[in-house]
């Protein structure tokens, strides 16, 4: 762990005004760690960053100290018996090499996670997948995405994901489905927007406990930074440069996670979509991605051949892990089910399936309620059906 003046000189690069990211590497390559950069005269500065640039970094920030003691406290506040707190700079050899080749790699990453993975150098070991989505997922886009990370996590893959609801929270809960708790590799990587003394969203606070018990949080937002809009498209550039390929799941054609796809696309990596329903909004980002060149997914075995990996043998088998698996629980098959039969993946009305099942409005109620009951149907809003991948 840094030593307070070590730790104080970094964040205060990160706090000078003006200066972003290349400056400060620029810095960093010319006069070493942070502590010799302050230790420059203005002039000598000027060589190597602008005139403004050079006058920030020989003011110290008001807001400097406050944070300095913060960070202070919070490194030495973790909790013995839970997870450990670190801060890993852009010259640790902890730091990813994946996410150190990108473009615009963060100064600095606090970091929570299990002590014995933080150890490692670098702590993002093995390979990495993004999964990412909608936020307002049909559930068969939900479920797609927990099964995907789950059978994808079983196979060796690290999930990296956003914390964020719908598609984000499903990749993470699969990946811990698949997890152990004394893995020698990370579960799963959650990127936040946030410093990490918070959690955003509020609803996601006992997964991103779980994911600090078996996985790791990453943030380069100083402590105290709130849910900033304009930090969480800036972030997923960490979440496609730690990965080898980033998996869209479902997004409508404005959505952040086209965000994440075009910087993987940029940063060299492999971009993969799961196609969907031509009805669904959500479903019209990863059809545009696929027409722009992604690889069209159905199972996770076609991101393991992309990636060039086997399936593991202790992964869920291959109906499990494939988008729109006709596998149901409890014997509920198309066979012996005709409301089965007739509800595809689409949604669809009660009049619509009245009128391909024949029966009448009162029995299609109950036996789209048991259905429900038994996880097989979702139940959508505007008085639609849809089939569940499991269903």
């Amino acid at each position: 762990m840094m030593d307070r003046e070590e730790l104080g000189a970094w964040l205060r690069l990160t706090l000078a005004p003006g200066v972003g990211n290349g400056a400060a590497r620029r810095l960093l390559s010319t006069f070493g760690l942070p502590p010799a950069i302050f230790q420059q005269s203005a002039a000598v500065l000027e060589q190597c960053v602008t005139v403004a640039q050079a006058r920030a970094l020989c003011e110290v920030p008001s807001t400097w100290q406050p944070l300095l003691d913060v960070t202070s406290q919070w490194l030495a506040g973790a909790d013995p018996q839970g997870p450990a707190r670190d801060i890993v700079t852009l010259g640790d050899v902890r730091y990813p090499q994946s996410l150190l080749e990108t473009e615009d790699p963060p100064l600095l990453l606090y970091v929570m996670g299990p002590a014995h993975l933080l150890a490692h150098q670098p702590f993002a070991t093995g390979r990495c997948l993004a999964v990412v989505g909608s936020r307002n997922p049909t559930p068969q886009g939900a479920e797609n995405a927990r099964l995907f990370s789950r059978a994808l996590r079983g196979a060796g893959l690290t999930i990296v994901s956003g914390l964020a609801l719908g598609v984000d929270a499903a990749a993470h809960e699969g990946a811990l489905d698949a997890a152990t708790r004394e893995a020698d590799s990370v579960a799963t990587i959650a990127v936040v927007g946030t410093g990490l003394d918070r959690v955003y969203p509020r609803k996601n606070l006992d997964l991103a406990h779980r994911i600090a018990a078996q996985g790791l949080l990453i943030s380069e937002y100083p402590l105290g930074t709130p849910p900033l809009a304009a930090n969480f498209p800036k972030r997923n550039r960490i979440i496609s440069g730690l990965s080898q390929g980033t998996l869209v799941v479902e997004a409508a054609l404005a959505s952040g996670s086209l965000i994440t796809a075009r910087m993987a696309v940029e940063q060299g990596r492999e971009v993969f979509a799961i196609p969907g329903s031509i009805h669904a909004p959500q479903s019209r980002g990863c059809h545009a991605l696929i027409r722009q060149g992604a690889k069209l997914v159905e199972s996770a075995q076609d991101v393991l051949e992309e990636l060039n990996m086997p399936l593991h043998e202790a992964a869920p088998d291959r109906r499990t892990v494939q988008a729109g698996s006709d596998t149901v629980p409890g014997g509920m098959d198309d066979a012996r089910n005709p409301v089965l039969s007739a509800l595809g993946f689409d949604p669809m009305g009660m009049d619509a399936l009245i009128a391909r099942t024949g029966m009448d409005a009162p029995s299609l109620q109950v036996a789209l309620l048991e259905l429900e009951l038994a996880g097989c149907v979702a139940r959508l809003p505007g008085g639609l059906f849809q089939r569940m991948a499991s269903g």
